[in-house]
């Protein structure tokens, strides 16, 4: 089993920027996707931005492409995202989890625990 610990969340005014982080630890780090999962109140759970380990391939949903940005260091077990010109609409708990075989199309694996990213206008 993988454990993720995500760190970097918190508020900030509209137009700003956070950086989030997620390290993976575990005996076996197996998974093909990584990335970053939200769920704001009163709406469905959306995949943010993820990327694959193995090949580096990305997704991100639309309403973030140009503002955020997705990375990865292997050596470190750890993803990061980049968050700029944040608007209200992304507040949310950002999770970070892992699927063994696809990039944001599900989360099939692990979840850590979520940081709360709060944007105000």
């Amino acid at each position: 089993q993988v454990q993720l610990v995500e760190s970097g969340g918190g508020s900030v005014q509209s137009g700003g920027s956070l950086r989030l982080s997620c390290i993976a630890s575990g005996p076996r780090l197996d998974y093909y996707g990584i990335g970053w999962f939200r769920q704001a109140p009163g709406k469905e759970r959306e995949g943010v931005a993820c990327i694959s380990v193995r090949d580096g391939s990305t997704y991100y949903v639309d309403s973030v492409k140009g503002r955020f940005t997705i990375s990865s260091d292997n050596a470190k077990n750890t993803i990061y995202l980049q968050m700029n010109r944040l608007e209200s609409e992304d507040t949310a708990v950002y999770y970070c989890a892992t699927d063994p075989s696809s990039v944001c199309a599900t989360a099939r694996g692990s979840w850590g625990q979520g940081t709360q990213v709060t944007v105000s206008s």
